[in-house]
C-alpha cells in the first residue's frame, strides 16, 4: 500500500467544489450545561458566558478537502466563492503549496458556521449552526469559462461536496461530471436531513456518472430512510451493521459507497463489502475529520489501492487529524508512520 502511494503521480489535478465557510469551533462540557447557562442568562436579562474555549479556522467541506489533498502532496483545483476577506484567508492558507494548487475563487458571500463540540453518551459529537451564504446557489454558471472547462477536462478526479447546502448541487454535479469524462467522480452530500428525498432522486439521476458516494453514519441513516430501508445504524452498532449499511445503500442507488463512522469505515459496490476498524484515539477536534477522510479516500482510489488498503489509509489520516486540536491535516509521511505502527 505505502509503495503504491509513494509511486502515485497525478497527471491532472483533483478538482474540488464548491463551499467555503469560516468555522468557529466552540468546545463545551455538555449540551445540558450550555442550555442551562443560556436559560440563566436569559432570565437575568442577558449577559456573557465566559470561559468557553473557541477557535476560528478556515472551513467548508470543499476548502477542507482541497487543503488536505494539497497537504498530502496532490495537485488541486479549488472552485469556490468568497468575499475579499475570505478570499485572502484562502490564498494565505494555500500559499505554502505554490503552483500545485489552482484557486478559482469567485466573488460572493462565503458561509459562516458555529460548531459546538461536546461529549454525547460515550463519544464526542459536533453540532453545527450555519449561514450558508452564496454556497446555496453555486450552479453550473459558476464554472463556465474556457479555463474552468479545461481544468475539468484534464482533471484526474472531480469532487462535489456539501451537496446539502447547495440548492443547485444536482445541476452542478451533472455539469462538472459531464465536463470531465475521463475523471473519477466523487460525491459527499454532507447533512441531508432536510433534503433527503431530493438527494435520493439526485443520486438516481447521477448514478451512471458517479463513481463514489461518501457518507458518514448520519447521512447514511437519512438516505436509508428516504430509500425506504430499515434504519441501518441505530444508537449502538457494530462492524457488521456498518458493512450491511454500505452494501444496502450501494445496491439501492447503484453507486459504489464508502461509509465512514466513529467505529470504522466500509466500502461496498452493492455485492462485495469490506470494513476496517478506526484507529482508536482521544479526539481533540471533530470538525473537518470527514473532509480529511475524503481526501485520503480519493487519493487511495487514484493510486489504485484495494478497498481494504484505501479504508486503512483513510482511517489513519482521519485519526491523525482528530488527535490534534490545531485543525491541521497530516502529511503523507505522518500517515505512513502511523500505518506502519498499527500494522
Amino acid at each position: 500500500m505505502i509503495e503504491k502511494l509513494k509511486q502515485f503521480q497525478a497527471l491532472g489535478s483533483i478538482a474540488v467544489m464548491p463551499d467555503f465557510f469560516v468555522d468557529r469551533i466552540i468546545r463545551i462540557e455538555s449540551a445540558e450545561k450550555l442550555l442551562a447557562a443560556l436559560d440563566e442568562k436569559a432570565r437575568n436579562g442577558g449577559g456573557s458566558i465566559r470561559g468557553v474555549p473557541t477557535t476560528d479556522i478556515r472551513g467548508g467541506n470543499a476548502v477542507n478537502v482541497a487543503y488536505a489533498l494539497a497537504k498530502f502532496g496532490a495537485k488541486v483545483s479549488l472552485f469556490t466563492a468568497a468575499n475579499e476577506i475570505g478570499a485572502a484567508m484562502i490564498r494565505q492558507s494555500f500559499s505554502q503549496f505554490g503552483e500545485s494548487t489552482t484557486l478559482r475563487i469567485l466573488p460572493g458571500r462565503h458561509g459562516c458556521t458555529t460548531s459546538f463540540e461536546f461529549p454525547h453518551n460515550d463519544y464526542k459529537v459536533n453540532v453545527m449552526v450555519s449561514d450558508v451564504g452564496d454556497n446555496e446557489q453555486f450552479g453550473p454558471n459558476r464554472l463556465s469559462s474556457q479555463e474552468d472547462l479545461s481544468i475539468l477536462k484534464n482533471a484526474d478526479a472531480v469532487m462535489v461536496v456539501n451537496w446539502a447546502s447547495n440548492k443547485k448541487g444536482t445541476e452542478l454535479a451533472e455539469h462538472v461530471f459531464k465536463s470531465s469524462p475521463s475523471a473519477m467522480h466523487f460525491i459527499d452530500p454532507a447533512d441531508i436531513a432536510t433534503r433527503k428525498e431530493e438527494f435520493r432522486d439526485a443520486l438516481f439521476k447521477l448514478a451512471e456518472m458517479t463513481d463514489c458516494l461518501s457518507m458518514n453514519e448520519n447521512e447514511c441513516g437519512q438516505l436509508a430512510q428516504a430509500l425506504g430501508l430499515e434504519a441501518p445504524l441505530g444508537s449502538t452498532y457494530g462492524s457488521d451493521d456498518v458493512k450491511a449499511a454500505a452494501r444496502k445503500i450501494a445496491e439501492s442507488v447503484g453507486v459504489t459507497t464508502d461509509l465512514h463512522t466513529r467505529i470504522g469505515s466500509a466500502w461496498s459496490n452493492g455485492r462485495e463489502v469490506e470494513f476496517v476498524h478506526a484507529v482508536r484515539v482521544e479526539p481533540k477536534i471533530l470538525t473537518g475529520a470527514g473532509d480529511v477522510w475524503d481526501a485520503a479516500d480519493i487519493i487511495g482510489y487514484l493510486a489504485g489501492l484495494e478497498p481494504l488498503e484505501r479504508l486503512m489509509f483513510s482511517n489513519a489520516a482521519a485519526s491523525l487529524f482528530v488527535r490534534e486540536a490545531s485543525g491541521e491535516p497530516p502529511t503523507m509521511n505522518k500517515v505512513f508512520e502511523l500505518i506502519e505502527r498499527v500494522r
